[in-house]
């Protein structure tokens, strides 16, 4: 059974201590791709050398996360040397434009600011043909509105740790050509998007684990890592009653579609 995480930070100073035993681990649990989402410069350098390393298994994205946006006073600086590496690097090295998107639940004060930044990376996605990995929080309203205004013009791309309802999913897949993003969160008891699953199509949907953050059961309180993907895996099976083998196929089939594997 092959699997890809298509949404995962181990170049994170979490591993620093023990990044190639998790890469290690990942390898042996069937992760054949692990993909690498940017979040601002102070971490690219990280990513670069771990996809250096391990250039058959790891895969980069580049893009401006929206917290970033929150947090830097000169957030334009780093959406120019954004830009400037999805342009001038050579065709094929970023797999997507990402981490980028929303996320008002740490502050909401530079909504305009971040608004203004999600668009031009949609706009560089668009440019430039390649899918987007999206981001989410307290922000479905704003989110959609950002959406709708670019629907029917080729957009792409996976709602990363999908939180929405029915109703958005729906509507997304009216947008443009989305996958929607599966982790540990399915898991957890009670959790939302366990009970929309069975109003989602599982040939929509890609696994991730967004490690080291949002761990499946049972590694909920402590470190995520991509060899995890694999209980996503069975708990989405579980879900559809259907073998975790198919669901492999489906998600790996998606991904290797929507990234250009």
């Amino acid at each position: 059974m092959t699997l890809i995480d298509t949404h995962s930070h181990i170049y994170d100073t979490a591993f620093a201590e023990d990044r190639e035993a998790v890469f290690q681990r990942a390898i042996e649990a069937g992760i054949e791709r692990i993909l690498l989402p940017a979040i601002d410069s102070q971490s690219h350098e990280a990513l670069f050398e771990l996809c250096r390393r391990h250039p058959d298994h790891c895969r980069p994205m580049m893009g401006l996360h929206p917290t970033s946006v929150n947090e830097m006073e000169d957030y334009q600086a780093e959406l120019n040397l954004v830009e400037h590496l999805l342009r001038e690097s050579p065709k094929g090295r970023f797999c997507a434009v990402g981490e980028v998107g929303l996320d008002f639940y740490w502050s909401s004060d530079r909504k305009q600011e971040q608004t203004e930044v999600f668009r031009r990376q949609i706009e560089l996605a668009l440019e430039l043909d390649l899918p987007l990995a999206i981001h989410t929080r307290n922000a479905w309203e704003e989110m959609l509105s950002t959406l709708e205004s670019y629907r029917n013009q080729g957009l792409r791309g996976v709602m990363h740790a999908f939180s929405g309802t029915e109703e958005i999913y729906r509507q997304l897949k009216q947008w443009g050509d989305f996958l929607f993003g599966i982790g540990g969160v399915v898991t957890y008891k009670k959790s939302e998007i366990a009970a929309l699953l069975p109003h989602m199509s599982p040939e929509d949907l890609v696994l991730e684990t967004d490690s080291p953050y949002l761990p499946p059961v049972p590694y909920r309180g402590k470190r995520n890592e991509s060899s995890y993907v694999r209980i996503v895996c069975d708990k989405v099976a579980e879900i559809y009653r259907l073998a975790p083998e198919t669901i492999a196929e489906y998600t790996t089939r998606n991904a290797i579609r929507m990234f250009g594997l």
